[in-house]
């Protein structure tokens, strides 16, 4: 039955009793409460909104910057490194030449023959550039020269007084390669000979490592010995040598380097100028030129070099033949120790050079056997006192001195231990 039905009938009989209106009333309230949709339900409360972060914004790179027309290009950030390249040939072994690059872009070179530096170059204090170590532009040079510019030298490096010496009740007898004396190792000391390399880069810069094996009796000497030098070029401008030496035998062993240093560049003059400094209060006077095994205070002397001077100032009164200083010094403190050896300044370009090291003595020559004859680098011709040496030692000759002579004697089963750090800086 509809509510349509009902309605219907209420209006045909309008007759119907007031009881029966009632009913039928009632009725109807409860078929309309029946059939009509239920209320909908309360709403619920509405729901808290989470906050959604602000996405970040997009970066927008930056526009590329173009230099002006004709604007200089910046100069590029040198990196560490060590190369090799071919150098020539001796006796038939190749000769590999090694570059090695600091970040400070101070570049260095050095070889297999003679684990020699050919090169170093270093700012001076306006930041201009020069090679600082005598040398030659080819192999042929070093082959043919008879100064030790930038040598390895051993197995005895600096004299033995007439070229011989006595060790465990047997007489040696070596080379007298220089009258009748024995010099830097003999006619072919390890200056002339080619050493096998192993280049490294390292956090502290790069470096390489040139070893070489003595045989028993070259240049006369007992035992065979295995020599090694490693050469690191710092990136705080230091220049790191490592000399070590082991034999199956007892011998005698005493390594030294060799350049030729002027820090004005190499053919730019004499380095009488150049003011040194060196650590050492007493010197070991010779006769002439060979230690006679006596130590000398340097004060009062030419060869007092305590304070920094001029290395003309007294160099006349040096004396030798020909003039100069070419002498062992005594270097100040414990020898087993690095501890400095010398100071060494331009004061026309700025550059400085300090060294130190841990042997008892440092050979100061101030090129007095230059004569100009000799040709380098770019035909430059090296004139008496174009450089000057610097190096650390045992004693010269100290085999035939008993005091000294334990300074020298390598034993089976020791090292040889040799170190040295030069530091290039400019005032």
């Amino acid at each position: 039955m509809t509510m349509t039905k009902h309605r219907g009938a209420l209006a045909a009989n309008r007759l119907v009793s007031p009881f029966v209106a009632l009913a039928l009333a009632a009725a109807t309230s409860a078929l309309v409460a029946c059939c009509a949709a239920p209320p909908p339900p309360p709403a619920a409360p509405p729901a808290a909104v989470a906050a959604t972060p602000a996405a970040p914004p997009v970066p927008v790179p930056a526009a590329p910057i173009v230099p002006e027309a004709g604007a200089p290009k910046p100069a590029p950030v040198p990196v560490a490194a060590v190369s090799k390249a071919p150098f020539g040939t001796v006796d038939g072994h190749q000769v590999e030449l090694y570059t090695l690059t600091n970040t400070n872009g101070v570049v260095m070179k050095v070889m297999t023959y003679g684990a020699t530096v050919t090169s170093l170059v270093l700012p001076d204090r306006d930041g201009k550039r020069a090679d600082v170590v005598l040398g030659f532009d080819d192999l042929d040079g070093y082959v043919k020269g008879k100064s030790y510019f930038g040598a390895t030298v051993g197995r005895i490096a600096n004299r033995i007084r007439d070229a011989k010496f006595a060790l465990e009740k047997k007489t040696f007898k070596l080379a007298p390669n220089e009258k009748r004396d024995h010099l830097h190792g003999g006619v072919k000391g390890w200056d002339k000979v080619v050493w096998a390399a192993e280049a490294t880069e390292s956090p502290t810069g790069p470096a390489v490592t040139f070893r070489y094996v003595s045989k028993d009796g070259e240049e006369g000497y007992p035992g065979v010995v295995t020599a090694s030098v490693t050469y690191t070029l710092t990136n705080t401008n230091q220049l790191r040598l490592a000399m070590r030496a082991t034999t199956d035998k007892t011998t005698i062993v005493n390594m030294a380097h060799h350049t030729y240093w002027n820090l004005a560049g190499e053919g730019a003059g004499t380095i009488l100028e150049h003011e040194l400094r060196l650590y050492a209060d007493k010197f070991t006077p010779g006769d002439p030129m060979i230690p006679t095994g006596k130590l000398k205070p340097v004060k009062g002397t030419p060869f007092d070099f305590t304070a920094p001077k001029p290395i003309g100032r007294d160099l006349k009164a040096a004396g030798g033949n020909p003039v100069g200083y070419d002498h062992n010094f005594v270097v100040d403190g414990a020898p087993a120790t690095l501890r400095p050896v010398a100071r060494l300044e331009d004061p026309r370009s700025g550059r400085v050079m300090t060294l130190e090291a841990n042997q008892p003595g440092v050979q100061f020559y101030s090129g007095n056997f230059l004569d100009g004859k000799v040709k380098g680098k770019g035909g430059h011709a090296y004139e008496q006192y174009a450089a000057l040496c610097l190096e650390t030692q045992d004693f010269p000759n100290a085999i035939n001195v008993p005091a000294w002579r334990d300074q020298v004697i390598l034993r089976p089963g020791q090292t040889y231990s040799h170190d040295m750090v030069y530091t290039f800086t400019t005032e």
